[in-house]
């Protein structure tokens, strides 16, 4: 995990003198596969909750059956449309989620390299995580969304309203200003902090709690200011990521 982020502030600094700006989106291809043997992983964009059901929407390899997995075993599924679109409906879990995403082509498998995490019954944040890379929330929002670390660095993301031209971060004594996106997310790397640490995004100020403690598997705490969790990447890996609340009425 140190190496994935690692490689990620390199790509992030390649060529910047004095701000970060975020990696491009990925490409919402929408239409049939280009010509070629490989198969298209799922992209999450949405997650809807209608009563007691979640609807997680999104584009995948076209006519390709997409699965959504659980740790326990539990696994969903639908297939993709001519144009790569998919809709999955799920009981809304009673508590937390975890799922991995995959798309099946006759014998092809193609996983994407992204989680899914739903927490409280998907009224609280619902994110996608992605070992080395920012956490992308498909909740409400502050102009925070999430701060992921690996214990040597950290990762700052998160959305502004489209067409704002800089984002202002502070963060243990540094200003940067950040270019967002034509969709208007962001990312910034900031220095390592032990924490708690004052992160102040376009005036507000949050308080990052520090790492999530060890854990073999899945952890969420629910702290006073958002959620911390402490997910499984790749090879034993782990990252941590802190989810700010919304800000009050």
């Amino acid at each position: 995990m140190k190496r994935a982020i690692l490689s990620l502030v390199a790509a992030a600094l390649a060529g910047v003198a004095t701000a970060c700006s975020p990696a491009p989106p990925e490409q919402d291809k929408t239409g049939p596969q280009a010509a070629g043997d490989w198969t298209r992983p799922p992209v999450i964009q949405r997650v809807d909750r209608t009563g007691s059901t979640l609807v997680v929407s999104g584009v995948a390899q076209a006519d390709g059956r997409v699965v959504l997995r659980s740790d326990d075993g539990a696994a969903f599924a639908a297939s993709a449309d001519s144009r790569g679109r998919f809709e999955i409906r799920l009981p809304a879990p009673a508590a937390r989620l975890l799922l991995r995403p995959e798309t099946q082509v006759g014998q092809d498998t193609a996983p994407s390299p992204d989680q899914l995490l739903i927490l409280a019954g998907g009224q609280g944040p619902v994110v996608v995580l992605r070992p080395g890379g920012a956490t992308r929330r498909l909740d409400a929002a502050p102009a925070l969304g999430a701060v992921d670390s690996d214990g040597r660095m950290r990762l700052a993301s998160g959305r502004v309203a489209q067409g704002t031209d800089r984002v202002e971060v502070r963060s243990d004594g540094e200003t940067v200003q950040v270019a967002p996106d034509a969709a208007g997310g962001w990312s910034v790397m900031l220095a390592p902090h032990g924490g708690p640490d004052q992160i102040q995004v376009d005036g507000r100020d949050f308080v990052w709690p520090g790492e999530a403690p060890a854990s073999a598997g899945l952890s969420v705490e629910r702290l006073e200011s958002g959620w911390r969790v402490r997910w499984p990447g790749p090879a034993g890996a782990s990252q941590s990521t802190w989810l700010p609340d919304p800000a009050g009425p």
